[in-house]
């Protein structure tokens, strides 16, 4: 499977990205070996993730999320955290 994922930052701003492994992705984020706009906003939390059968969906719906206003995100996460196995 593939995803599209919001990370919640440290400073409290949000990343989004994609990746077919979200286990291994928020581990290397959080060990500053993600993205660059992570690697200094450590430690991030997982607050929202979509679950697609295409690297190309992925990608897609990580460009809309990107192109969302900080208010748009905020309402696509909501109030609380997503938390992987619950």
């Amino acid at each position: 499977m593939n995803y599209t994922y919001i990370l919640k930052c440290m400073d409290g701003s949000l990343y989004t990205g994609w990746t077919n492994d979200i286990d291994k992705r928020l581990k290397a984020h959080n060990e500053g070996k993600g993205a660059k706009y992570t690697k200094g906003r450590r430690p991030v939390k997982l607050v929202y993730v979509e679950e697609f059968k295409t690297k190309e969906e992925a990608m897609r719906r990580e460009y809309e999320i990107k192109h969302m206003t900080r208010k748009e995100k905020e309402k696509l996460v909501g109030t609380g955290t997503f938390e992987l196995g619950t």
